[in-house]
């Protein structure tokens, strides 16, 4: 156990490493308990995520990889939702549903270092696919779902209306934009935070503006099938992992490209920096996009990057070039031994270089007219099987579990003991680390 559970905590957003410690109690508890008593079962954190790309085939077309951390297990009472539906026919085209790569006959290799799992060029303007790979695999699109939350903001609020920042708002898991309480934001300065800073702060205040988290979160999920975007379920306004979260790389092509034809918006994608409003007795300050490709190649156009620990690295980038305008997007990407930016660059310049009108797919203007059917996949691995009416009653999530008194062995207490002070000093181990990478109170960028 001490050789794994440092690794995976480090991985966890800060807010989840005191639960994830509670799992590694409950484990160690449960190892304590079976060395004198019936066998229980024993919960596990699967391995940390391994780039393959070209490997993921067909896996996961119907739900994203299982999660790493406790952030999609649902709330007290609540169940996981079913896996969205999938058309009878695939979004796009009949080669937007094959597994692996999909090029062109007689298409140049691809570039090297590409990691993501899953990934898509496409012309913005014609709506041609030119290349991908698992272009509907689903996977958890983290802050990239932020461009569903600009999309529904900027059509349903004033963008001169005035919204006053709250605690809530400051305290906000994740990335922020730097929103304080008492501070008063326009819509427009708000959503300039949500698509330069990728803030979760400024997420939620729009989302409060807009009528509640639910009432936000279903606009976003209506815009997404109005756009054909089938694979997609807003789980969170900021892209935060939560039970039910999907999306692919087919759907963010076109969430980006309904962003780029709102000009307010893509002009907000392609803005360098802008000053944003301070708070209390903290001056307005200089807010930056932290999208790399858009001062690193040339004619970029905007786009969005994203990172959770159970999505890996999102991306999305549009570039101009002799009048032709093409989208890229990367899911569950790496970094190493190429930054994400620079994978999408490689992928541009493979677009740019394909021949012309020899599509593999098309980006759809709306939802398909054919029907949709559910899945006949397990159901989304977030939730136990419900327990038999026989059963005892249910134990709250991270509640200990334990044998009988009866059922006990005398040196029992003694390795439970032992084993929840070296829990003890991995909590202590993480807190120290935690202060170390947190001390400036900014989560690192995610590219």
């Amino acid at each position: 156990m001490a050789g794994r559970y440092p690794v995976v905590l480090m991985r966890l957003s800060p807010s989840r490493v005191a639960a994830a410690l509670a799992v590694a109690v409950l484990e160690v508890a449960l190892t304590a308990v079976t060395a004198a008593g019936p066998a229980l079962a024993q919960p596990a954190f699967p391995p940390p995520p391994v780039a393959s790309p070209g490997t993921s085939g067909c896996r996961y077309h119907a739900t994203p990889p299982p999660p790493l951390d406790l952030s999609e297990v649902p709330l007290p009472g609540a169940s996981a939702p079913e896996p969205l539906p999938r058309p009878d026919e695939p979004v796009g085209g009949a080669r937007m549903g094959e597994c692996g790569r999909v090029l062109p006959p007689g298409a140049p290799p691809l570039p090297d270092g590409i990691t993501a799992a899953s990934w898509l060029v496409a012309d913005l303007d014609s709506g041609e696919v030119l290349a991908a790979e698992n272009p509907h695999a689903r996977h958890r699109p983290a802050s990239t779902i932020k461009l569903l939350t600009a999309l529904v903001a900027g059509e349903r609020l004033p963008p001169d209306r005035a919204v006053t920042g709250t605690q809530a708002d400051a305290d906000a898991e994740g990335s922020r934009a730097g929103i304080g309480p008492g501070g008063r934001y326009t819509v427009t300065q708000l959503l300039s935070g949500l698509l330069l800073a990728s803030g979760n702060d400024t997420a939620q205040a729009l989302a409060r503006e807009l009528g509640g988290v639910p009432v936000t979160l279903a606009a976003m999920n209506a815009k997404a099938r109005a756009l054909g975007a089938l694979d997609t379920r807003a789980a969170s306004v900021s892209g935060l992992d939560a039970p039910g979260m999907s999306s692919s790389a087919y759907d963010l092509a076109l969430a980006l490209r309904a962003v780029l034809e709102r000009p307010r918006l893509a002009e907000l994608l392609r803005t360098p920096q802008v000053l944003f409003p301070g708070f209390g007795d903290r001056p307005d300050f200089m807010l930056g996009n932290d999208n790399r490709l858009l001062t690193a190649y040339p004619g970029a156009l905007g786009g969005k990057t994203g990172f959770t620990n159970d999505s890996r690295h999102t991306y999305l980038g549009a570039a101009e070039h002799d009048g032709q305008r093409l989208v890229v997007v990367l899911m569950r990407a790496e970094q190493r031994p190429v930054r994400t930016s620079e994978q999408a660059a490689r992928l541009l310049d493979y677009g740019f270089a394909l021949a012309a009108n020899r599509p593999v797919g098309r980006l759809v203007d709306g939802p398909p007219a054919g029907p949709t059917r559910s899945q006949t996949t397990a159901p989304l691995q977030t939730t136990a099987p419900p327990a038999p009416a026989t059963s005892p009653p249910a134990t709250a999530p991270g509640a200990a579990i334990s044998a009988p008194a009866s059922q006990r062995s005398p040196g029992t207490t003694a390795v439970l003991g032992s084993q929840l002070v070296g829990v003890g000093m991995i909590a202590a181990l993480v807190a120290l680390l935690y202060r170390q990478r947190h001390r400036h109170g900014r989560p690192g960028r995610p590219d």
